[in-house]
């Protein structure tokens, strides 16, 4: 070997072993723990709502408080984390998600509530765009976007959990069945807080830093739990500076734009569906297309969605997976549209749920992989930013839409999705198998 070599190379070297599985283990749970608080969202409206003896809408407002708190968590957090680490960061948003979706459950009235749900989704904001630049930053080029969809792979896991807990919960006869979502959404967060610890730095941000030697020791170490030899006194070589770039410099500037209207319109259409709708299958449904043991089915078909997702982002490319699933997304939007029987409201409920979260699978892998180092965890954040405005609109303006038909707001998702779709089409970048900068 060369006294020098790239991070890339070193990572390349090492392969995906223990220590790439044991980050994802990590990351994940807390990912399953994000997704069961944004879900928790639908899933504890209706008790919510007969708690306080409110109106439907209005218990949505803690939807709209919390993703107003994710809005700006992944916006704030994101520069934080390419300014000052991506470990520190993890570990103060993990922690503000334990303690404040825990305190969740325990809300005296619906004024506390909605502050809580407030912070719990600035934290939540916070952690979603650095836990993806973070694993990204781990994983050699050749892999790098089937473990990323891996990771995205959680968000189901988070899905199926919640919708049990609230099967579960409302089959025992508990009253505020809400307290028990929020209850059991937080404890992943507060296992998450310990084993955040366990985390080293990110050795492309320490690279980026001009701290070679710590970035080195950490490949080193990668290599070892890996059962591949260490560096040795190989150096790593500096990365290309950023100096002058931003997500809107000329050279970013296209790329920026499209994935962020993507981010906003997927986001759009996956809030309105999974905020909505499990409040309303739990109540009136479509026929035999009613309560929470549909929903359990609903969030089954999101794993072979990721699973589909992850091949293909390996297969046929970032760029041409995230456009089919989301074409995808937008016939099972328009099937739910035409449906006359329950049978085929239950089949577009199913492929909407699939397509959509292979949709965020794929989009997960491109994104961070569109950015040098020094941007990445902002490109996420802003990213996270728009998306976490399109769920903020979900709960809040869509709801009076759905209120007057279901039918004409799936309809307006199977539009987006078909505009994000050409939008998807129109990077003209292909990042399989690239190195990251």
């Amino acid at each position: 070997m060369s006294r020098t070599t790239t991070l890339d190379a070193a990572l390349e070297a090492g392969g995906t072993g223990p220590f790439q599985r044991r980050l994802l283990g990590i990351f994940g749970l807390v990912w399953t723990a994000d997704a069961m608080q944004v879900l928790a969202v639908g899933f504890s409206a209706a008790s919510i709502a007969a708690t306080f003896a409110l109106s439907l809408p209005q218990a949505l407002q803690t939807g709209t408080l919390f993703f107003l708190g994710m809005l700006i968590g992944a916006a704030l957090f994101g520069r934080l984390a390419d300014r000052y680490g991506r470990r520190r960061i993890l570990l103060i948003t993990v922690a503000m998600d334990a303690v404040f979706g825990l305190a969740s459950a325990f809300a005296p009235d619906f004024q506390s509530l909605m502050v809580l749900r407030f912070l719990t989704g600035l934290a939540v904001g916070g952690t979603l765009p650095v836990d993806y630049a973070m694993m990204a930053e781990f994983l050699p080029p050749s892999r790098r976007g089937r473990w990323l969809v891996m990771l995205e792979g959680f968000w189901a896991i988070g899905t199926v959990v919640v919708a049990l807990t609230a099967w579960a919960a409302g089959a025992a006869g508990f009253s505020e069945t809400w307290r028990i979502i929020f209850f059991v959404t937080a404890l992943p967060a507060v296992v998450g807080v310990f084993l955040r610890l366990m985390l080293p730095e990110s050795p492309m941000y320490l690279l980026r830093r001009g701290r070679e030697p710590e970035a080195r020791a950490i490949i080193d170490k990668v290599l070892t739990v890996n059962g591949k030899p260490a560096l040795e006194g190989v150096q790593l070589e500096a990365l290309p500076s950023a100096e002058g770039q931003s997500l809107f410099s000329p050279a970013l500037r296209g790329r920026t734009l499209l994935m962020l209207g993507i981010w906003f319109l997927v986001s759009m259409s996956y809030y309105g569906v999974f905020v909505w709708m499990p409040a309303k299958l739990a109540t009136e449904g479509f026929g035999f297309v009613r309560g929470y043991g549909f929903l359990v089915l609903v969030a089954l078909a999101q794993l072979p969605g990721y699973a589909l997702a992850a091949y293909g982002v390996e297969k046929w490319g970032r760029r041409a997976t995230l456009t089919g699933f989301l074409w995808l997304s937008a016939l099972g939007c328009l099937l739910f549209v035409i449906a006359a029987t329950p049978m085929l409201v239950a089949v577009a409920l199913l492929l909407m749920s699939f397509a959509l979260l292979g949709s965020w699978g794929a989009l997960y892998a491109f994104t961070p992989e569109l950015y040098p180092t020094a941007l990445r965890a902002t490109g996420m954040g802003a990213a996270g930013a728009v998306a976490r405005l399109g769920g903020l609109l979900a709960p809040s303006l869509l709801v009076y839409l759905f209120v007057q038909s279901t039918a004409m707001a799936v309809a307006l998702f199977a539009g987006l999705l078909a505009v994000a779709a050409i939008g998807a089409w129109a990077i003209r970048v292909e990042t399989r198998s690239a190195a990251l900068g």
